[in-house]
């Protein structure tokens, strides 16, 4: 089974630890870590790093998740990564700001459970499989949310 590299990034350890533990729970794939305490740590790691998914945090210090999310995905190979945001902003108006406008590919909110993990990233692990098959199709952002 491929290992596929993961940039989990929040401003809060706990919940650094707790993403991880539920994706890794989940048990959709093999995952190697690598952590940022708030958008623009996760922005460096990002530049000098090779991420296949990302999980954001949206409210964080020094460089938010969501305009975080819209510099990847400004960069030339910020196209080819998964980001899926982990927040517990609730709102849809927020939930169509991340995936439609911001580019994230999905939604978590937060409390983060296995069972979440499991819905939202099979669609996700789906994605990164294809990727090198054929270019993915953009969707709208309820097609985002509920595949």
């Amino acid at each position: 089974m491929q290992v596929l590299s993961a940039l989990v990034v929040d401003d809060s350890k706990v919940m650094r630890k707790a993403t991880m533990k539920a994706v890794l729970q989940a048990g959709l794939a093999q995952f190697s870590f690598v952590e940022a305490e708030d958008g623009a740590d996760a922005l460096d790691k990002y530049r000098n790093g090779r991420f296949d998914i990302m999980f954001v945090d949206w409210n964080m210090p020094n460089l938010n998740g969501f305009d975080f999310v819209q510099k990847v995905r400004s960069e030339e190979k910020g196209s080819a990564v998964q980001i899926v945001m982990v927040t517990s902003e609730q709102k849809i108006s927020k939930i169509n700001q991340a995936l439609e406008r911001g580019g994230a590919n999905a939604y978590i909110c937060k409390p983060i459970s296995p069972e979440d993990v499991e819905v939202k990233l099979t669609k996700v692990l789906e994605r990164l499989k294809n990727r090198k098959k054929k270019p993915v199709k953009q969707q709208g952002w309820i097609k985002k949310l509920f595949g």
